[in-house]
């Protein structure tokens, strides 16, 4: 029974492992055993170094909101308010809260009504306190957003600076140069290994952080983009992977800006900031990406280097997320004319936007969303 176990992992290993879908034609994972020139070439043991610097980012992220994040929220006007004082505590109600409904309709308010010989404001209000109980504080929230803010603007700069120095930067045909006995320098090394501890960190605090509706998409999203990392770095796409990651990055910080502006209270700075994130993510989403990062991978390295079936899987992976690029670009497009339209009060002798309109489309639907995601209630309630 072991041997025939041990068979088996060593087949599944194996496959796991196979140069047929890894490598081009006539490569081998010898070819990456060379010391190349500066960091050498990727390997997967690399990926092991992760893992402590993960749970560094995660301890500086900690410091950070406690030193940082939290006095600059007391700056701007945003109270440590604490929890929510605890509602009369009814095990009845607590049972429907829990496993049936947070916000019970008439009927079910009538029923609740009957049993407890409540009155059905009394109710109501039961529903309210402790709705307001799973909040979290608005300093918490502003807290978490100026760590991922600070975070993603300064892997956007870093990004950008090093890409400036680096031909596939300008000809993205040197991407596949030479592929893929291509090393790795240090700059390219850190870049990846920051952008991959990152995201773990995030694997491990949203256990910790806020609990929101769309925890489990986010967790999916955060699976897929270490998978993503991971992927390219093994198989040395990390050329390419470089242009994704900075390409991504350049609407992210804007987006976690856009929160700061709307937790501080700060209206019109959160409406110009997300204008200027919804141009920045359709631009870089729909123009840039498809028809500069797409253009490589699908085409030029076709030509180049010709298809493997690991080129396959990646350009699938990166097909998918253009599709998703679509569907985000549409619901914002979508929602915030909504928001604009329906915002239209008429005055005497005139007819002005309100803006207050999009602000509410922003609190309700954008900021319920951390790192690009949508959520059905969300945008109900435009």
């Amino acid at each position: 029974m072991a041997t025939a176990a041990a068979g088996a992992l060593g087949l599944l290993w194996g496959w796991l492992w196979s140069e047929r879908f890894w490598m081009p034609q006539n490569v081998s994972w010898a070819d990456f055993e060379g010391p190349g020139d500066g960091y050498g070439y990727p390997q997967a043991r690399h990926i092991l170094s992760v893992f402590p610097l993960a749970a560094g980012v995660f301890s500086v992220r900690l410091l950070f909101e406690r030193f940082i994040a939290k006095p600059c929220a007391l700056h701007v006007g945003i109270q440590d308010s604490g929890p929510y004082p605890s509602q009369q505590p009814n095990a009845i109600l607590e049972k429907v809260f829990i496993s049936i409904t947070k916000y019970p309709d008439e009927k079910r308010l009538e029923g609740l009504s009957k049993q407890l010989d409540w009155d059905v404001r009394k109710i109501q209000c039961w529903f309210r306190h402790r709705r307001n109980q799973d909040k979290p504080p608005t300093l918490t929230k502003f807290c978490e957003s100026m760590w991922r803010f600070t975070f993603y603007l300064c892997i956007f700069c870093y990004g950008i600076r090093f890409l400036w120095s680096s031909p596939w930067f300008w000809d993205t045909r040197q991407c596949w140069h030479s592929y893929p006995r291509q090393p790795l320098t240090s700059g390219l090394y850190y870049y990846y290994v920051m952008e991959l501890a990152f995201y773990w960190s995030l694997m491990f605090s949203q256990f910790t952080d806020i609990k929101r509706k769309d925890f489990l998409i986010m967790f999916v999203h955060h699976l897929a983009t270490i998978g993503l990392i991971t992927f390219s770095y093994i198989n040395n796409m990390v050329r390419v992977g470089t242009l994704v990651m900075c390409l991504h990055d350049a609407s992210d910080f804007l987006l976690e800006a856009a929160k700061l502006a709307n937790y501080a209270k700060y209206q019109r700075l959160c409406d110009t900031l997300f204008v200027i994130f919804s141009a920045v993510f359709m631009v870089t989403r729909l123009g840039i990406y498809p028809f500069w990062i797409l253009n490589t991978t699908l085409f030029e390295s076709w030509e180049m280097i010709g298809p493997y079936p690991s080129w396959w899987l990646f350009n699938g992976l990166l097909l998918i997320l253009q599709v998703l690029h679509v569907i985000w670009s549409y619901l914002i497009a979508r929602i915030a004319f909504k928001a604009l339209i329906r915002g239209k009060v008429t005055y005497p002798g005139r007819i002005r936007p309100r803006l207050c309109t999009l602000h509410s489309f922003l609190t309700s639907f954008l900021f319920s969303m951390p790192g690009g995601n949508w959520t059905v209630s969300s945008l109900a309630c435009v």
